[in-house]
């Protein structure tokens, strides 16, 4: 179940939940994280698809492992009524010391 603030949005609820997103993230809790996102969710990072929340944890939880200092800032690009967009970086160092910086965009 998704988390509050909940639709419709304005300026100030949309940032907050853009924040509360990004704090959520940097915890790296895999069933926090989850949580926050509807039962029947759909991702696609690169060419993985990823539905539901197990399969968001299962995801989480191979990213992070190999993911060390990972930090991510999310950004609100844009709202309206039930929907934000985001942009995203993340930087993160692999286990010999390679950083690695990407960059993104999120519809909710």
């Amino acid at each position: 179940m998704s988390r509050p603030p909940f639709p419709p949005f304005n300026a100030d609820t949309a940032m907050q939940k853009v924040r509360l997103a990004e704090d959520a993230w940097n915890g790296q809790d895999p069933e926090k994280v989850a949580q926050a996102y509807t039962p029947d969710s759909q991702w696609r990072n690169r060419s993985e698809f990823i539905r539901g929340q197990e399969e968001i944890v299962t995801f989480l939880m191979r990213k992070w492992e190999r993911e060390q200092e990972y930090r991510l800032i999310k950004e609100l690009w844009a709202f309206q009524d039930d929907r934000i967009a985001v942009r995203f970086a993340y930087e993160w160092r692999d286990q010999s010391g390679q950083w690695f910086r990407s960059h993104g965009n999120e519809n909710w």
